[in-house]
C-alpha cells in the first residue's frame, strides 16, 4: 500500500491510528526479495491445502477396510473438512485482521500439523472424523491469512496480481498432482501416510513464517461479535450440507430445508452486519460492481470446472481403463496449462484491459469444454487430455485477476475479511458445480442405463454409479459382464458430453458478463491506495479503476509489525 506524505502520516500517529514509526521514511511500494522469499512461504500451506483435498480419496478404500466405518460414517470423513473449512472462512478472515494475520496463519499452521499427525494414526472412524473437523478449521485459518499477507507485502499493483498467480498456481498444481503423490505413497504405506504430508511442510512454515514474513493487523478493530461468528456457521454450513446431500442423492426434503434454513439465517447476519459498526464482514464492499461481479464470475467459473473434473477423473480411470496413478500422470499437462494461464494473465493484463483478458480466458475455457462434447465420437486420451488442458489455460486468468481485484477492492484493513469471501466463494462454486453438474451427469447416465441394460443384469447393480457396473461386471459371464461394461461406459460418455456443454454455456456466459461489468477496469494506471483519505482505486494488474466504497470515515489503520517491507 501507498504510505502517505510524512507530514501526513507524522498527524495520524500523533491520533494513534498508525503504529508503524518508520511509515514516513518507506516511499516505495515496490517488493523487494524479502517479500517474494516471503511468498514462497505462503506458497507452502496453500499447496498442502490442496494436496489433503485430492489424496483422500484415494485413500478411502485401504482406510475403510482398516477402520470399517459405516456409510454415514465414510461420507463425514470425506465431507467434514470441507464443511469447516465453508463454515469458518468468514471468520477467520476476519480473526486475522484484529490479532494479526502472521499469528493466526502460524496457529492454524501448528493445529493443521497436529491434527495432520492425530488423523494419521487414528484407531477409530469417530477419531478419524474428529480430527478431519480440526484440519478443516485450521485450514480456514491459512487461505484468508496468506492471501491478506499477499495483500500487505505486495503494495505495487503489478508485482501484487503476478504474485496471486503464483500464489494460485500453487493451489492448482497440488490439487493435480495429489492424486499422483496420494497413489505414489500408497503404493509403499499405509493409509495415514497421506496425512502426514502435511506435518514437514507444517513445520518448514513455522521457521520460516516469523523470520520473512511481516505482521499485519487492524489496531482499531473491535471485538469479534460471537452472535455474527454464529450466524455465519448456521448460514453456510446448513447450505453446505444440503448441497452436497443433494448432490449425493437427489432431491429429497431435508436437504431442500437445509438450504433454505440456511438462506434465511444468512439473511439475518447481513442485516446485523449492516447495523454494527464493527461488522464481521464489510458489506459495504459489494457497493463496488466490480467487486461483486468477480466474486459472482469466479463462484460460477469454478463451479463449471469442478463439475467437469469430477466427471473426467472417473471417465479416465473408468471408461479408459486408467489407473489411478495413471489418470493422475494424465491430468499434470492441465496443471501445466493452469500455471501458464495463471502466470501470464497479470502481464497481458498490463497491455490488454483486464475484463477483455478475463473473456478471453474464460473463451479458451470453452473451447475446451467443447472439446469434451465429442469424447464418444473421437475416442481415447487426445481429445480428453486436449480439452482439460484448455481448461486449465483459460480459468487461469479468471481466478488471478479475479481474485486481486477482490481483495485490491478492500482497504488493508480488511484484506482478511476480503480474501475470505473470495475464498468462500470458491466453496461454494465447488458445491454447487458437484450438486449441480454432478445431478444432471447422474441423471443422464441413469436414463441411458435403464434403457439399455441387459436383460439379465439386475437394475439395481448399475443404476447409481459407473462404479457399480464395473464392480457388477467382473462377477458376470465374461459376454455378458462385457456388454454390461459397454453399455455403461457408452451411458458415462453421454453423461461427460451433456455436462461439458452445460459447462461450456455457463462459462461462455461469464465471458460476457465480464467483459461487459469488468470493463471500467482500466489499464496502464496505477492504484494510490488511500482508501481513508478519497475513494478507494482498486488495481488489477496494472489496471485501476476508481471505485467508491461508501467510506467517509476518520483514517483507518493497517499496521506492520517489526521486520515489516
Amino acid at each position: 500500500m501507498s504510505l502517505p506524505p510524512a507530514s501526513v502520516a507524522s498527524r495520524r500517529t500523533t491520533e494513534g491510528s498508525l503504529v508503524d514509526k518508520n511509515a514516513a521514511t518507506r516511499s516505495d511500494p515496490r517488493a523487494g526479495w524479502r517479500e517474494w522469499i516471503g511468498l514462497a512461504v505462503l506458497a507452502l500451506p496453500t499447496l498442502l491445502l490442496a494436496l489433503d483435498a485430492s489424496v483422500l480419496f484415494l485413500a478411502l478404500p485401504h482406510l475403510g477396510a482398516d477402520l470399517k466405518p459405516s456409510s454415514s460414517q465414510l461420507l463425514w470423513i470425506t465431507d467434514i473438512y470441507g464443511f469447516m473449512i465453508a463454515g469458518f472462512l468468514v471468520t477467520m478472515g476476519t480473526l486475522g485482521d484484529r490479532i494479526g494475520r502472521r499469528r493466526l496463519l502460524l496457529m492454524g499452521a501448528a493445529a493443521f500439523g497436529a491434527a495432520s499427525v492425530l488423523a494419521a494414526y487414528s484407531t477409530s472412524a469417530e477419531m478419524l472424523i474428529a480430527t478431519r473437523a480440526v484440519l478443516g478449521i485450521a485450514g480456514a485459518t491459512l487461505m484468508p491469512s496468506t492471501l491478506a499477507l499477499i495483500r500487505n507485502m505486495f503494495r505495487d499493483p503489478g508485482q501484487r496480481s503476478l504474485a496471486i498467480g503464483v500464489w494460485m498456481t500453487s493451489f492448482t498444481v497440488g490439487f493435480l498432482i495429489g492424486p499422483v503423490l496420494g497413489g505414489a505413497l500408497l503404493e509403499v504405506f499405509w493409509w495415514g501416510s497421506v496425512f502426514l504430508m502435511g506435518v514437514p511442510v507444517m513445520a518448514l512454515l513455522l521457521v520460516l513464517a516469523p523470520v520473512l514474513l511481516p505482521e499485519y493487523r487492524d489496531t482499531e478493530a473491535g471485538r469479534l461479535d460471537p452472535t455474527s461468528v454464529a450466524l455465519s456457521l448456521a448460514a453456510i454450513l446448513p447450505m453446505i450440507y444440503g448441497i452436497k446431500q443433494i448432490a449425493a442423492y437427489g432431491l429429497a426434503g431435508l436437504p431442500v430445508l437445509s438450504i433454505v434454513a440456511g438462506v434465511v439465517v444468512g439473511a439475518v447476519f447481513a442485516r446485523r452486519q449492516r447495523v454494527l459498526s464493527d461488522p464481521l464482514l464489510d458489506l459495504g464492499l459489494f457497493s463496488n460492481r466490480a467487486f461483486g461481479a468477480a466474486l459472482g464470475i469466479m463462484l460460477l467459473g469454478i463451479g463449471a470446472m469442478v463439475g467437469t473434473e469430477l466427471f473426467v477423473a472417473q471417465y479416465l480411470q473408468m471408461v479408459l481403463g486408467l489407473s489411478a496413478l495413471a489418470a493422475g500422470l494424465w491430468m499434470m499437462p492441465a496443471a501445466a496449462g493452469s500455471v501458464a494461464g495463471s502466470m501470464l494473465a497479470p502481464i497481458i493484463a498490463r497491455r490488454v484491459t483486464p475484463a477483455y483478458v478475463v473473456a478471453a480466458g474464460l473463451t479458451i475455457a470453452a473451447v475446451g469444454l467443447l472439446l469434451l462434447t465429442q469424447v464418444e465420437r473421437v475416442p481415447g486420451l487426445a481429445v480428453v487430455v486436449t480439452g482439460f488442458t484448455l481448461i486449465y489455460i483459460g480459468l487461469g486468468p479468471m481466478g488471478v485477476l479475479g481474485t486481486d481485484l477482490v481483495i485490491g477492492s478492500a482497504p488493508p484493513r480488511r484484506a482478511g475479511s476480503a480474501a475470505a469471501m473470495s475464498e468462500t466463494s470458491g466453496e461454494l462454486g465447488t458445491a454447487l458445480g458437484v450438486a449441480a453438474l454432478g445431478s444432471v451427469g447422474t441423471a443422464v447416465y441413469r436414463n441411458q442405463v435403464a434403457d439399455s441394460i441387459p436383460a439379465d443384469v439386475p437394475p439395481e447393480a448399475t443404476r447409481d454409479s459407473l462404479a457399480g457396473a464395473v464392480a457388477e461386471s467382473d462377477e458376470l459371464p465374461a459376454g455378458l459382464g462385457a456388454q454390461l461394461l459397454g453399455t455403461a461406459r457408452e451411458a458415462f460418455a453421454q453423461a461427460l458430453e451433456l455436462t461439458a456443454a452445460i459447462s461450456a454455456g455457463v462459462v461462455i456466459a461469464l465471458a460476457i458478463v465480464a467483459a461487459v461489468l469488468l470493463r471500467r477496469v482500466r489499464a496502464g494506471s496505477e492504484s494510490e491506495e488511500q482508501p481513508d483519505l478519497e475513494p478507494d482505486r482498486v488495481a488489477v494488474g496494472s489496471a485501476g479503476v476508481e471505485e467508491v466504497l461508501g467510506r467517509a470515515e476518520e483514517p483507518e489503520n493497517c499496521a506492520p509489525g517489526r521486520g515489516g517491507p
